[in-house]
């Protein structure tokens, strides 16, 4: 089986990272759970959030599994239909 090239890019704009599989832009992921649902429709069937999280074949630009940034409003609170209203 061939291996096949993950790249999860640094956080931007409203805190996503974008999810790149054999150069081919996937989506943007607001976190782990999101990266494993790209990966699996990329067919690494089996893949949850540890998995993701532990693998040696994503390469993590701009920090690694932990970093997921949350969207803040101005006044502190998480801006509605931004990502951070999800958690």
């Amino acid at each position: 089986m061939a291996v096949r090239r993950v790249i999860v890019e640094a956080p931007c704009g409203p805190g996503g990272r974008r999810v790149c599989v054999d150069y081919k832009i996937l989506g943007t992921a607001y976190s782990l759970h999101d990266l494993a649902v790209f990966l699996r429709y990329a067919g690494l069937v089996g893949w949850d959030e540890l998995d993701v999280a532990e693998s040696d074949v994503i390469e993590w630009h701009g920090g690694g599994p932990e970093v997921w940034p949350r969207q803040v409003c101005p006044d502190g609170w998480a801006c509605p239909g931004g990502p951070a209203s999800l958690v």
